[in-house]
């Protein structure tokens, strides 16, 4: 089958999702899992956990980068630059007027709001998603209590990154203490070195700025804002409020939050700085994506990786629990907030192929309405 056929719908999913995800990577996952394997079965629940797994362990905004997968599984390469740039649209343009706004007038608009029953919507589509994929990394009595172990952990503050290499290795200890001494196995690395040359040009500064964070970005798309203090801050280019309110924007706006590239590209130097700067921190995860989709299912064949990786895909669902429970804490501060929780996961349980677009909507209307009447 041409897969160049499919690029319609591609474009289509990605759109929507583009305009609804709101609430970070934990809930762009949850959402691709709904609609991409349990809606329209472009990917198996057990590749689909795989491809999590892996894009945990490199560098980028990790949802987005699932966006991508998703993409390259439907429609090939093509369709992994469509599923990519449809993702990215909704956010960067939508930030992209914040940022404008922002330049002209020196504040952003009043959205809370709108967003008030969001938040709790989206807690209970992390939690269904959560849940239909441990069922399926669950294979061994062990990766339970491995998976136990790094929600633990999580919550009590231990580095994602750690937690899931730390699984993974853990996981292959318990294979190599199950099957005979001598077994070989070949683990493929790969190095991006992104290099900065001296220009005199502002926007190629903004831009190989933006490459070089976008290279070496790793865990979720929050972290961004540490490299952007590092990066930008301590030469001058930005002031502390700037990043402040940069981080307000991307609260603000659904799809990925590497998005507040945009609207700090746009401080530097207008729409010329903001377009720079958006590819720049994008374009990596095209090329790691590239690379990483076609190994998948080969690396599944060496016992040592697959052993590995099933700790890492236990670990990656322990993780997006843990964010669910750290989520729940920040946002279920109110009666109503947590009314709202409770409707949307008892609506999700019961009809777990709904439009995950209508969950989002009702619970940004049902906010709304008791937000402004104060009940």
């Amino acid at each position: 089958m041409d897969k160049t056929n499919n690029l319609g719908e591609i474009m289509w999913l990605f759109l929507k999702l583009g305009f609804i995800a709101f609430g970070g990577p934990a809930a762009h996952i949850a959402l691709l899992q709904q609609e991409v394997v349990q809606k329209r079965k472009w990917v198996e629940q057990s590749h689909f956990l795989d491809l999590v797994g892996a894009t945990n362990l490199i560098p980028g905004p990790n949802s987005t980068e699932m966006v991508m997968h998703c993409g390259y599984e439907r429609g090939g390469r093509s369709g992994m630059v469509v599923a990519g740039i449809s993702f990215i649209l909704p956010a960067v343009t939508i930030t992209a007027i914040l940022a404008w706004l922002y330049a002209n007038y020196g504040q952003l608009p009043e959205l809370e709001p709108f967003l008030y029953g969001i938040k709790p919507a989206v807690l209970a589509i992390i939690f269904s998603a959560a849940y239909s994929l441990a069922k399926t990394a669950l294979k061994k009595k062990e990766l339970a209590v491995l998976g136990l172990i790094v929600l633990v952990a999580c919550v009590a503050g231990l580095n994602e990154i750690i937690a899931l290499f730390g699984a993974g290795l853990i996981g292959l200890v318990i294979y190599a203490l199950r099957r005979p001494a001598g077994m070989n196995s070949i683990f493929p690395f790969f190095f991006l070195q992104v290099l900065q040359p001296v220009m005199n040009i502002d926007n190629t500064k903004i831009f190989f700025s933006f490459l070089k964070i976008g290279a070496i970005l790793y865990g979720s798309g929050y972290v961004l804002f540490g490299f952007i203090d590092a990066e930008m801050i301590s030469k001058g280019w930005l002031s502390k409020q700037v990043l402040i309110d940069a981080v307000a924007a991307g609260q603000f706006t659904p799809g990925p939050v590497l998005s507040t590239a945009t609207f700090i590209g746009w401080q530097l130097n207008g729409w010329q700085g903001a377009i720079l700067a958006t590819i720049g921190i994008f374009l990596p995860s095209f090329l790691f994506v590239a690379l990483l989709n076609p190994l998948v299912p080969k690396i599944r064949k060496s016992g040592w990786i697959s052993a590995f990786l099933d700790a890492v895909n236990i670990a990656s669902v322990a993780i997006i629990f843990a964010v669910g429970i750290e989520m729940s804490v920040e946002t279920l501060t109110s009666f109503r907030m947590i009314m709202i929780a409770v409707i949307s996961t008892l609506i999700l349980f019961r009809f777990p192929k709904l439009n995950s677009a209508y969950i989002i909507a009702g619970g940004a209307l049902l906010g709304y309405i008791l937000h402004i009447l104060n009940i």
